[in-house]
């Protein structure tokens, strides 16, 4: 199985819950799992950018990326936040290698709207890499950071870099670690599965907003893209991504469509 794991937020800025993330993540290439992670660090960033006097802007929820601060995104995302994920796995015991989607073409971005400077959309990737680093047991470790079709560097959001990757990889299943349990309906219980249709239902409704919609946007693409399933779950829940490889039916998760009950 080929599997990729997104993590962000305060899994990646707390120290405790990336080494409790890391020691899980260590044990899926000894069970056959051919395992790659994917990391944003807008925390990090913010305080980076902060500390130097820089304001922090968003437009639609994504960081206006100037040429001042597509520098800090390396230092940030592909400096210090990549290096603190790869040590972390070094010390539960992986062999990880730290990458970002300039490497070796994993991700090709072009420009998403001129309003947003260095964002990029990723529109092509070349995932032969992911394939030689996980034959060989090791686990890649990818900062959203892309490279463009002219030698630009763009700032890429970490859910759709993952799901740009997961595609291309042909993975069976992609995993959020969020901070929430899952998808919740309108009377804030989690929803076990979700299809399509019903994604676009939550949204319309207005239950799904914010960055649950963004999420569920990208979980749309990912499946409608050929990715069998993407999982929606809390990462500081004890053992999450563990109890989700072993079958347990965690969180929320998505599919392209759902089997149709057939009735004799």
């Amino acid at each position: 199985m080929k599997a990729l794991i997104k993590i962000g937020g305060t899994l990646v800025d707390d120290a405790g819950a990336r080494h409790a993330i890391a020691r899980q993540i260590t044990g899926l290439p000894g069970r056959g799992i051919a395992a790659a992670v994917v990391h944003g660090g807008g925390k990090q960033m913010t305080r980076f950018l902060e500390e130097r006097g820089i304001e922090s802007r968003f437009v639609r929820g994504l960081r206006l990326t100037t040429e001042e601060t597509i520098d800090a995104v390396l230092k940030v995302f592909a400096g210090s936040v990549n290096t603190q994920v790869v040590a972390a796995l070094g010390l539960a015991g992986a062999h990880a290698v730290g990458l970002t989607g300039v490497d070796s073409g994993l991700a090709i971005a072009e420009q998403l709207d001129p309003e947003l400077g260095l964002v990029g959309k990723v529109v092509a990737s070349d995932t032969r890499l992911l394939d030689v680093l996980t034959g060989a047991a090791y686990i890649p470790v990818i900062a959203c950071v892309a490279g463009g079709i002219t030698g630009e560097v763009f700032n890429v959001n970490a859910d759709s870099m993952a799901v740009a990757i997961a595609s291309n990889w042909n993975v069976e299943r992609l995993i959020f670690l969020t901070d929430v349990a899952g998808v919740l309906d309108s009377s804030k219980n989690i929803l076990p599965e979700l299809a399509i249709p019903d994604c676009q239902a939550l949204i319309a409704a207005g239950v799904a907003t914010g960055g649950m919609q963004a999420k569920l946007n990208a979980a749309m693409d990912a499946v409608a893209a050929g990715v069998q399933e993407v999982r929606i779950v809390k990462g500081s829940d004890p053992d999450i991504v563990t109890r989700v490889f072993a079958g347990e039916a965690c969180g929320t998760r998505i599919v392209a469509s759902r089997a149709v009950e057939m009735t004799g």
